[in-house]
């Protein structure tokens, strides 16, 4: 679901950077609070994991598109929204400048679209109630079962306001190639469907840390016959292996349907017979200086655009992108932190 710079006009795109720019100030001030070192490694192995699952397009059956997560639902659960907001701009901002994955001009819109409704939203609508409710805690098995309705629930309502929001943005700027209702009818069914997917893939990375090690979950207070099964350390290694693994080589076995938002521009008549909105790929939305700035800078700062080797279709650009990504990934989260001051142990007088 990463915009192209196409689909924004500078004044749209302008006003989708102030307002995740606005959210982004927010969850700085609200870290600034908080003190809980823990949360140093968990945010980089975290960040690192859902870049890693975004290489990952699964098939949509029947429809001749893909889709991959979103990762914000999976980051508010394991850190909380500021936390995790902060760590999809992380994971947003490299895809942007390192891998030329959606438009620098469109970077705000993105972090909304794919960032704010998964860690706000997501966590305060769906997380949060769903596992401080009564009922949580009574036994193992109901744990279970809020994280897993909390996980798949949220999943799918954000990425539907992600979807509605595409729609929308594009509307106020004026592409009139995209009539409101062909456009929204094409978007938001087939993001209700990769939604499912991504809710149960959330749901079982997150009863895994819970079955784990519970304390690591936001908001999650153990029931009385759960156990942790490993200590913090062996927990973070194992999703460490999973970035690696996940980057590093299922990544290779990505669908190459386009994904949602490609779909409904262009469909997929070659592999599908679908046409949908039936835009020229090669040339279609809006044009302007803004963003041929944009997409010059990009093009200096991608090292491997499109996930890859320039000029070379060789296997090992996707390897490398998946591990180094990664990795830099986890990386920034870091020194996000550092630079933020955030999850310090800090003294206190006795």
């Amino acid at each position: 679901m990463h915009m192209a710079d196409a689909l924004l006009a500078p004044q749209v795109a302008g006003c989708m950077y102030a307002l995740s720019g606005t959210a982004a100030c927010v969850s700085v001030w609200k870290l600034k609070k908080e003190d809980n070192p823990q949360k140093l490694p968990l945010m980089a192995v975290s960040a690192a994991l859902v870049f890693a699952g975004q290489m990952i397009n699964y098939t949509i059956p029947g429809t001749g598109s893909s889709g991959h997560i979103c990762g914000g639902m999976l980051l508010s659960a394991l850190l909380g929204p500021y936390a995790g907001f902060l760590s999809m701009i992380a994971v947003l901002a490299i895809q942007c400048l390192f891998f030329a994955d959606g438009g620098l001009m469109a970077l705000g819109a993105n972090i909304w679209n794919m960032a704010f409704y998964g860690c706000f939203v997501g966590y305060f609508c769906f997380w949060r109630p769903f596992v401080r409710s009564r009922r949580f805690g009574q036994s193992d098995k109901n744990a279970r079962i809020c994280i897993s309705a909390a996980a798949l629930l949220g999943c799918i309502v954000t990425l539907q306001m992600g979807a509605f929001s595409v729609v929308l943005e594009t509307t106020a700027s004026g592409i009139t190639d995209l009539p409101f209702k062909q456009f929204a009818l094409l978007m938001q069914p087939i993001h209700l469907a990769i939604g499912l997917v991504e809710g149960l893939a959330t749901a079982a990375v997150l009863n895994y840390v819970y079955s784990s090690r519970p304390e690591l979950l936001m908001d999650v207070d153990p029931s009385s016959d759960s156990k942790a099964r490993g200590s913090v350390r062996s927990t973070l290694v194992v999703l460490g292996v999973a970035v690696l693994v996940i980057g590093g080589g299922l990544s290779l076995a990505a669908s190459s349907n386009p994904d949602g938002l490609e779909w409904a521009l262009f469909g997929n008549e070659e592999d599908a017979g679908v046409k949908n909105m039936g835009l020229d790929e090669e040339d279609y939305g809006a044009k302007s200086p803004a963003a041929d700035r944009a997409q010059s800078i990009q093009e200096r700062t991608s090292v491997l655009p499109d996930y890859a080797f320039k000029d070379s279709d060789s296997a090992a650009g996707t390897v490398v992108s998946g591990i180094a990504g990664s990795l830099i990934v986890a990386l920034a989260a870091v020194l996000i932190c550092m630079a933020g001051g955030f999850f310090r142990k800090k003294k206190r007088l006795e």
